[in-house]
């Protein structure tokens, strides 16, 4: 294993995270067993397989003038945009037993998810961590992986988890082309073609910048869904049926996800009216990723992402006319292109050198605020039935990371015919979290309803 250079917004990542902002996802799996031991066995699985996956032994360390192979994307005369990074490389002292931990019995695989979310990953180990919660019925166990969002995305983290679960027939993956070591300087005869591409690179910036501004005129934040933090964390999690929502679909128009983010506004309306703060006028931004991960690239690793920011018409009481809206914004976001609007902002990231990244990392992690007020994220899982230690995953609940300043982060996936709606929230600001929770199956029932199926 080698040292690579953590890609600009992963670095981002690193540099953002505070002890009331820890900057790692989740993921909690619910199994089925028919032993109250099974839990303590998939920990002890769990921990041997990790020493096998190279993935989990790697950490992440603060440099100022990196000692590794420059990737092609990288090219020399760039060298100091990495002044002051980071790289991720093997742990020499990588012991599974610090990150695999075994918990005691539990009824609500929930309440300790969030209570264990709270904590921030050791940052002088690999940022990652298991936690296996055996139920107290001995009929189920879960596991909440967490992964610092330097070290993987939704997909790279759940390739890591994949690792660990039973051998499954998967494809062999892509074999990467090695890469030749550059030398400190760079080509004289290349010189034209890099400086042609570094102003590009300046030109795409303040393009992007620009759009960013101009995105983010006139809008005010949603009292609703933003306060101070606490460095509290509630989690909770809701399925639905899949064939419910192609039915929406079908009847309705649209795409699957706009169903499900359509889903989330009726949500929240329900919520905001019954806990008495009251939906008329709210209009929230949210923030929907969009990965730019380019197939069959080794180059850059890490994070490559951009988003779409939409109003949820949380306000609107027609639910028809709440998935229409959603529809014509999302539409309207992919007719522009990633590279426009305020979700473009993460773009920013690669224009930004490393030590930039460094010292402005708090100032940005307090602007999330300005640009959107809710994260509404998609996690893909494969179609195949994941087993530990034999137990079949029953459920699973992506965790998405909560901003500063934000109150609930929404992350959605589908697994086996069932969407898993995993919400993490502030646990001051939202005690009710559970509330929220129930209100997600019932806007289905008002969307099926309304369109008389």
């Amino acid at each position: 294993m080698t040292s690579d250079l953590l890609a600009p917004l992963d670095l981002a990542f690193w540099n953002i995270e505070s002890a009331r902002h820890p900057m790692h996802l989740g993921a909690l799996g619910v199994f089925s067993c028919h032993s109250p031991t099974a839990g303590a066995h998939a920990a002890d699985l769990l921990a041997a397989r990790a020493a096998a996956v190279p993935g989990l032994r790697m950490r992440i360390r603060d440099v100022w003038l990196p000692d590794v192979r420059l990737p092609r994307d990288l090219a020399a005369a760039r060298l100091p945009l990495a002044l002051g990074g980071a790289t991720r490389e093997p742990d020499p002292d990588f012991d599974p037993l610090r990150h695999v931990r075994l918990h005691a019995p539990t009824a609500d695989f929930h309440a300790e998810a969030g209570r264990l979310m709270e904590r921030a990953l050791v940052r002088g180990r690999p940022p990652w961590e298991a936690h296996v919660l055996p139920g107290e019925d001995g009929t189920s166990f879960a596991v909440l992986f967490k992964f610092h969002h330097a070290l993987a995305d939704g997909l790279r983290a759940l390739t890591l988890a994949a690792a660990v679960m039973d051998p499954m027939d998967m494809p062999e993956p892509r074999p990467r082309r090695p890469e030749p070591a550059r030398g400190l300087l760079p080509d004289v005869r290349r010189l034209p073609g890099l400086l042609r591409g570094t102003l590009t690179d300046v030109g795409r910036a303040l393009d992007i910048g620009a759009s960013v501004a101009l995105s983010t005129l006139g809008m005010r934040s949603s009292s609703a869904l933003t306060s101070e933090p606490s460095g509290t964390r509630r989690t909770a999690g809701v399925a639905i049926d899949l064939d419910d929502v192609h039915r929406v679909r079908k009847s309705a128009g649209g795409t699957v996800n706009d169903v499900l983010i359509a889903v989330v506004a009726g949500a929240l309306r329900r919520w905001l009216d019954e806990r008495g703060d009251g939906s008329a006028g709210v209009e929230p931004r949210a923030l929907i990723p969009v990965s730019k991960r380019r197939p069959r690239t080794a180059h850059p690793q890490g994070n490559r992402l951009s988003g779409y920011l939409i109003r949820l018409p949380v306000g609107d009481p027609d639910p028809l006319e709440r998935l229409r809206t959603v529809r014509t914004a999302m539409d309207r976001n992919k007719d522009a292109g990633p590279n426009r609007g305020a979700g473009a902002v993460a773009l920013l990231a690669d224009h930004v050198p490393a030590l930039g990244h460094r010292l402005g990392g708090p100032l940005v992690s307090q602007a999330a605020r300005l640009w959107f007020d809710i994260l509404v994220t998609s996690v893909p899982l494969p179609s195949l039935g994941l087993r530990l230690g034999g137990n079949p995953l029953a459920e699973v609940y992506p965790l998405a990371p909560l901003a500063r300043g934000q109150s609930l982060a929404v992350a959605i996936s589908t697994y086996r015919g069932r969407v898993h709606y995993g919400l993490v929230a502030d646990g001051r600001a939202v005690p009710d979290l559970e509330r929220l929770a129930r209100a997600v199956p019932d806007e289905v029932e008002t969307l099926l309803a309304a369109c008389r199926i």
